[in-house]
């Protein structure tokens, strides 16, 4: 897992595994799920992250959760 932090744009993206992006599901306007053709998911973009972050409905959101919790976002869970 890795986590690249743009701060100035608010939004925080979690690579889960390395693959071929095959196509988003977007889970609200703050949530985006990338996907690989086999249905397996690539990485989670999250917007206004400094508001806090909804980790319910995640990828292995508990394991989610603890991550941005170790890099000072807060979540919601």
């Amino acid at each position: 897992m890795h986590l690249e932090h743009d701060r100035e744009a608010d939004a925080v993206y979690i690579t889960l595994r390395e693959g071929t992006y095959a196509y988003g599901d977007d889970l609200g306007s703050e949530r985006r799920i990338d996907y690989e053709s086999s249905g397996e998911p690539l990485g989670i973009e999250l917007l206004n992250v400094s508001q806090g972050v909804d980790v319910n409905d995640l990828p292995q959101s508990e394991e989610v959760g603890m991550f941005l919790a170790a890099h000072d976002i807060p979540i919601f869970a």
